[in-house]
């Protein structure tokens, strides 16, 4: 079985005490840390901007995978470049024209990313998957940290693996959203290579070692 790629989420990080949590990731085995950006409009909620990505990445060398959960992000493409984003993924249901942005997101030298939420069908990935270099699948409504997993994301990956392999891309499969140690295996046996973990690791006595198992499942 292949081994995932790990990406804790900093949403749940203990903001009173990033610098912390930052060291305990940087010990970790995990490979990404996942920051989640939200506006307050795309999403009901706001997380953090610019300034405090820019601080985070002081405290880390690891591979910031930056989810955009904002409406009109090809206008900060450069600027979460600039930030230290090394992932920068962008919704689907955001982007007017999706091609266009994903191809200013790598003329800037970064990776780039397409999500798409619980509602949104495979299929509208037709055109642009073989352009991307990961697939973030919402398995909860975004938003919302702690929220519980969606059934119906297992057959979803599913079709996005035979999406992939039929137009020969080599997108990566994400999960975002309510993975835990319980199902992380079922994920990983349906062709998932990236597993977003927040609560299930920032709410553990051990976060270090709930990574370690994450990683190994």
């Amino acid at each position: 079985m292949k081994t995932p790629i790990i990406a804790p989420s900093v949403l749940s990080a203990n903001f009173a005490n990033l610098q912390a949590d930052f060291e305990m990731l940087n010990n970790s085995v995990a490979d990404y840390i996942h920051i989640d950006v939200m506006d307050g409009v795309f999403v009901p909620n706001i997380s953090f901007g610019l300034p405090v990505i820019k601080a985070m990445r002081k405290l880390s060398t690891k591979t910031f995978d930056v989810h955009l959960m904002i409406v009109e992000p090809d206008k900060y493409i450069e600027a979460f470049k600039d930030a230290g984003a090394d992932i920068l993924s962008v919704h689907i249901e955001a982007c007017t024209h999706l091609h266009r942005s994903v191809q200013k997101i790598k003329s800037v030298g970064m990776k780039a990313g397409v999500a798409i939420n619980p509602h949104t069908s495979i299929s509208l990935l037709e055109d642009i998957i073989a352009d991307i270099d990961i697939v973030c699948v919402m398995s909860v409504n975004p938003g919302f940290g702690g929220q519980s997993f969606i059934e119906n994301t297992y057959e979803k990956i599913l079709r996005l693996k035979n999406l992939i392999e039929r137009k020969n891309s080599n997108a990566l499969i994400e999960i975002d959203g309510g993975v835990t140690l319980q199902n992380a295996k079922k994920l990983i046996d349906h062709h998932a290579d990236v597993l977003v973990a927040g609560n299930t690791v920032f709410s553990s006595s051990n976060p270090i070692e709930t990574i370690q198992q994450l990683k190994s499942i």
